[in-house]
């Protein structure tokens, strides 16, 4: 692994997590290292599979039109507490919302 570089050391940390076939699934700024390209590629693929094997997944993204995308909810922290939860469809809708939360309003 010592010769992959950020992003494939990323995909490889990924799919050898995938492969153990866990119930959940934690996962931190999956686009950090990614272009996002490969992002958008990787996310849709990942809903799917996690869908198939019954995995659920916690994905924390600075990108959240790509993490809103594939969401069933979401969930803002402000200071470690929960300062918006909704549906990540409904979120989406209502972007003011989301813009707000972010912002400490």
């Amino acid at each position: 692994a010592g010769q992959l570089s950020g992003g494939e050391q990323q995909m490889l940390a990924l799919a050898r997590a995938l492969l153990q076939q866990p119930d959940v699934l934690l996962i931190d700024e999956l686009s950090m290292g990614l272009a996002p390209v490969i992002v958008e590629a990787i996310l849709p693929v990942l809903r799917q599979v996690a869908a198939e094997r019954g995995t659920s997944v916690i994905l924390v993204e600075q990108h959240v039109h790509l993490a809103l995308g594939i969401a069933d909810r979401a969930i803002v922290l402000v200071k470690g507490r929960i300062h918006l939860e909704d549906r990540a469809s409904a979120l989406t809708a209502d972007l003011g919302r989301l813009e707000a939360a972010y912002m400490g309003e």
